[in-house]
């Protein structure tokens, strides 16, 4: 065997530059190696030979944004796609097709009528016409790179042959991650010599949201019947107290092959479990005692905090930014810099003030409302030539024939914004945002963004809930919060940008169990280890195999740790911007017995389990047609009105008790006159103003 003979394939650049740099210390003539990802390895064999299914030499390899401007220019052609349908949607759409190795017509016979909110039959001819745009631009896409390749080995099988010939042993690495296309590939190429070694963890197999396939490495001594298989049992990472819950938490699932982890490393510190009050006094933990340990002489670079979702996030940056603890968050950016916050945070500013323009324009288009770039030039241009406000060109695109065509979208806007005024004026912030999110439109755009979508989601949660919790400890309304919200983001150490600039070298890290996958830290927090968290919403109503791919996530959590674990619960939690009782992870019971308990203070106390049999998922499951359920209840103010006669007793959040004096208007458009001793007279519009009857 040559070492030119072999192919060893792995999912990053890193891995695969890690990979050839390791080998070229160990094996003489290393550097003729076939290292390299998946799709570096379709690039290599498609230029070589992708003239025989129709390539030209030279086809150019689309980015994002270049398949978002072809699906741009297609969209307006197709009837069917809503205004709410963006080319993202349309992308991830056509990435899951083809990492199932689905052609348009596939895609059309295939599932529900519905695809992330789309007829099915109109993403599968989004997909025919994208296709056919592309291959009249010689051009393929990321995507293309593993299926064209798996095309052209099965329709010229000469060049199978010749590429089998260069590629005779093939290394597969973390198989478990592999989607079909990536497996029909590897097939194709073990077909002929069957020299192939994959290595991979079922019980690590937590990408399914990408299309990974568990059954590939499952399935694998079925499609290999003569195959050996070597268990990798010794661990050199983990303490022995680590690994002592990650197998007996583990060894619950049944989709997996039997092998248990063998500590390399001594017992260790036990693992440590601590329920805490609710989520701050949680986040005050965990603050607690990063700055115990390091002030015990642990780097702070040696800790890390995994959370499931990124909302979670905003309750530990606030702990530790008061503990002035710096961190930096991985696969994110900090909570107040998440685009839908400062999205939703921009519909506020300018619904307290009209005259704020770059709030304007940041959110006018988001979601569409038919606004092109255009009509915004033309009302920017009369609102300047006329000392007025953007805002005020919107109002008056009728009235004053700003626009050629489409003038009612702009005044349907203004309008708009003037019931987010109102709102802003009667309400306290937590329902305020309730307000804003689910008549601004925003969730109707985030459900086109599948899985990111629902993520997105899960942070304008948070956002109420982070309102909810200022109003408690705090006197004023709307515009203080704001106000409070601009310092918090304004923090530099606990900013990530893209350029990771603004990251002090000496922090903490966070991050997400899915981005943790890979790493390790000798101190590991875990937070949230409680039913709707761990396992999620979504994962108890979608059934065993989603519990069970949760399970795999709390394991690769687990064995992320090094030296120290440190588990934690809420006994209450903030969702929806109020405080439900938690019920703890049904994973800390099959686990139980394998850790201490501790309270605040690191003392040893009794574990009292908080059964999750008892909970209920408060997320109902997504409908069909791939919507994502709202994770804002439906408690706006527009659902909350009453009807009043004159005369009535009522209180209001912001100006205590007062008498109704007069009333005009019916249903929705009903105003009520109230004398307020505190705050005079004030005339409201009901359907805001959150009053109720004393």
């Amino acid at each position: 065997m040559h070492p030119g003979e072999i192919l060893a394939v792995t999912f990053t650049n890193k891995a695969a530059a890690e990979m050839r740099e390791r080998a070229s210390h160990l094996v003489p003539g290393a550097g003729d190696l076939w290292m390299s990802t998946f799709h570096s390895a379709g690039v290599r064999i498609l230029r070589a030979y992708g003239e025989h299914i129709g390539l030209k030499r030279g086809f150019v390899i689309y980015d994002d944004d270049d398949q978002s401007d072809i699906l741009k220019e297609i969209m307006g052609s197709i009837p069917g796609i809503g205004p709410d349908t963006t080319p993202r949607t349309l992308r991830g759409i056509l990435d899951r097709a083809k990492s199932n190795l689905l052609t348009p017509d596939d895609l059309a016979r295939r599932g529900d009528p519905y695809i992330s909110g789309l007829p099915r039959e109109v993403a599968a001819e989004v997909y025919r016409r994208y296709e056919a745009r592309k291959r009249g631009q010689n051009a393929i896409d990321f995507g293309d790179l593993i299926t064209e390749t798996v095309r052209l080995f099965r329709e010229v099988p000469g060049v199978l042959d010749k590429v089998q010939n260069r590629a005779r042993f093939i290394h597969v690495d973390e198989y478990q991650d592999t989607n079909k296309a990536q497996y029909e590939l590897t097939r194709l190429l073990a077909s002929r010599d069957r020299n192939l070694l994959v290595v991979g963890d079922p019980d690590q197999s937590i990408y399914k949201f990408r299309g990974a396939d568990i059954q590939n490495i499952l399935d694998f001594q079925k499609d290999y019947p003569d195959a050996k298989v070597y268990m990798l049992e010794h661990n050199y990472r983990s303490s022995a107290s680590v690994l002592k819950i990650a197998n007996k938490l583990i060894e619950n699932n049944t989709e997996r092959l039997d092998k248990t982890l063998k500590p390399v490393k001594a017992e260790g510190a036990p693992v440590a479990f601590h329920r805490a009050t609710d989520h701050r006094a949680e986040g005050d933990f965990v603050a607690q005692w990063i700055t115990r340990l390091h002030g015990e002489g642990r780097p702070l670079t040696e800790m890390a905090v995994l959370y499931r979702t990124n909302a979670q996030s905003r309750v530990i940056e606030e702990s530790l930014r008061r503990g002035q603890i710096p961190a930096k968050i991985v696969g994110g950016v900090g909570f107040y810099d998440r685009r839908e916050i400062r999205d939703i945070l921009a519909y506020a500013r300018l619904a307290i003030n009209p005259a704020d323009d770059v709030a304007l324009r940041r959110i006018i288009g988001r979601p569409k409302r038919g606004i092109g770039d255009t009509a915004l030039e033309k009302l920017m241009g009369w609102a300047q030539t006329h000392g007025q406000t953007l805002l005020e060109a919107c109002a008056r695109a009728v009235e004053d024939n700003i626009l050629d065509r489409g003038a009612q979208k702009p005044v349907e806007f203004a309008a708009l914004m003037r019931a987010m005024s109102e709102a802003a004026e009667n309400y306290e912030p937590a329902p305020f945002f309730r307000f804003v999110i689910e008549t601004s439109g925003y969730l109707d755009l985030l459900r086109q963004e599948g899985q990111e979508g629902q993520v997105r989601m899960e942070n304008l949660d948070e956002l109420v809930n982070a309102a909810e919790e200022w109003s408690r400890e705090n006197e004023g309304g709307v515009h203080d919060f704001l106000d409070d919200a601009a310092l918090l983001s304004s923090v530099d150490d606990m900013r990530t940008k893209k350029e990771n600039k603004d990251v002090p070298e000496e922090a903490v890290t966070l991050m997400t169990l899915h981005n943790a996958k890979g790493l390790e830290f000798p101190v590991v927090f875990i937070v949230g280890t409680e039913e709707g968290l761990l396992p999620s919403r979504g994962a108890l109503t979608e059934g065993p195999g989603a519990i069970e791919e949760e399970r795999r996530l709390f394991y690769v959590g687990i064995t992320r740790a090094m030296e120290r674990l440190f588990l934690t619960a809420a006994e209450n939690r903030m969702q929806f911007g109020k405080t439900n009782a938690a019920e703890d992870s049904r994973f800390l019971e099959e686990i139980g017995g394998e850790f201490d308990t501790i309270d605040a203070y690191g003392q040893n106390v009794e574990y009292r389990a908080k059964s999750w049999k008892t909970y209920r998922p408060t997320v109902p499951a997504a409908p069909q047609g791939g919507g994502y359920s709202s994770p804002v209840k439906n408690t706006s103010p527009m659902t909350s009105g009453m009807a009043y006669r004159g005369g009535e007793k009522v209180s209001h959040p912001k100006f205590g008790e007062g008498q109704v004096l007069a009333v005009s208007g019916m249903g929705e458009r009903q105003e009520v006159t109230v004398h307020f001793p505190s705050a005079g007279t004030k005339k409201l519009l009901v359907k805001f103003a959150n009053l109720s009857k004393v």
